[in-house]
């Protein structure tokens, strides 16, 4: 039976499309919209020039914000209507452990377990995934200033970083979407085919692979 999950989160590697299919779901589910503050972060383009020197700053404003966020709305709403985000505060450690020396570490891995402890865990994850050259013609085609200066290694990094983050999740259920091959944003197909996967209730992970726009019937 059918059944649209209260809370859910969208996560994935830039590009990959998690926001458009945030604000898709929460359309068709008449949910809530929470979108990450990215454009705020005042680091986040000095960051893709030069990763060692803004890495620390970038990464606490990214904590501290989505941290603030998160307590203002589960303080406000308190599950009064459906929400849909287009991230999980948990991934901020794929970022920490990717990007931050050891030092930085040691100050992290202080500083979030104080958060940690005061985030609600979404009913639902879904983690979409894409080839790195796939996530480098997307990024191109939205055309983000501050996203200019991002390299090819560095997303290829980055991807390999949320796979083995979302192999080792266990903290919620989670659904694996494969996006090479299909649009859920143009194609009204696709999407739907998408939603009847979300609705599916189930326990654990679980790995969509879709067949693809242009090989569907």
């Amino acid at each position: 039976m059918a059944q649209i999950p209260n809370y859910i989160a969208v996560e994935g590697v830039i590009g990959v499309g998690k926001t458009s299919l945030s604000r898709m779901l929460a359309e068709r589910f008449k949910s809530k919209l929470i979108q990450e503050e990215v454009e705020e972060n005042p680091f986040l383009s000095k960051f893709y020039s030069d990763r060692r020197a803004f890495a620390f700053q970038t990464q606490i404003f990214f904590l501290l914000s989505r941290f603030k966020q998160q307590q203002n709305l589960f303080q406000q709403e308190l599950f009064s209507q459906g929400i849909v985000s287009d991230y999980l505060f948990a991934k901020d450690k794929i970022f920490a452990y990717l990007n931050l020396d050891q030092n930085e570490i040691s100050l992290y891995e202080h500083l979030l377990p104080l958060l940690e402890r005061n985030i609600n865990q979404p009913d639902l994850v879904i983690y979409l995934q894409a080839e790195v050259d796939v996530l480098l013609k997307r990024i191109k085609h939205r055309g983000r200033p501050f996203e200019h200066g991002m390299q090819r290694e560095y997303l290829a990094e980055l991807s390999e970083a949320y796979n083995h983050f979302f192999f080792h999740y266990s903290e919620t259920p989670l659904l694996v979407v494969n996006v090479n091959d299909i649009d859920f944003v143009n194609n009204e197909d696709d999407f739907n085919d998408l939603v009847e996967k979300i609705c599916q209730p189930h326990p654990g992970t679980r790995y969509y692979v879709p067949i693809g726009s242009k090989g569907k019937k």
